[in-house]
């Protein structure tokens, strides 16, 4: 297997990270029923602006590139101050791996490499969302030593 290697991101690719960001949360909050498809869009980009308000720049964030060979196959974006407040836990905003890599460890080398870079800074513990559809990623998680520690549920009436 060919080692993965971890850079920080580009301005550039931090900007189209971000529009494809926006794009695919809204999509799945769509999805789950939680915001209206006219605006989740709109939605999306406004919560990441709140969130990132310097952008690339924001302070206390990590965002990272997974490259092979000097082809960026993936990112990974690291809050070191949970979002809800959790004492010294960082926050995975999201990790993923370009379609045509996956399958192949570079997901949990990432995975690995955002971990460390949280201990790096000093963060003893590091918490995820994932969605309960995503069955690849609860694999990944639970093989790589998380634990549940809430969850949510949803009935439709």
């Amino acid at each position: 297997m060919t080692e993965l290697g971890v850079r920080p991101m580009t301005s550039d690719e931090f900007a189209a990270w971000q529009q494809a960001s926006a794009e695919g949360f809204a999509r799945h909050q769509v999805a789950a029923g939680t915001w209206a498809a006219e605006d989740a869009l709109e939605r999306a980009l406004a919560s990441t602006a709140t969130t990132l308000p310097a952008g690339i720049d924001t302070e206390r964030m990590l965002f990272l590139r997974a490259v092979v060979d000097g082809e960026a196959v993936g990112h990974a974006w690291v809050g070191l101050d949970h979002p809800r407040g959790a004492v010294e836990c960082a926050f995975l905003y999201d990790i993923e791996i370009d379609e045509p890599w996956r399958g192949r460890g570079y997901g949990r080398m990432l995975l690995a490499a955002g971990e460390h870079a949280v201990r790096v800074a000093g963060v003893p513990s590091l918490e995820l969302n994932v969605h309960a559809g995503n069955g690849t990623a609860i694999s990944l998680y639970g093989s790589s030593g998380y634990a549940v520690v809430t969850q949510q549920m949803r009935k439709a009436l």
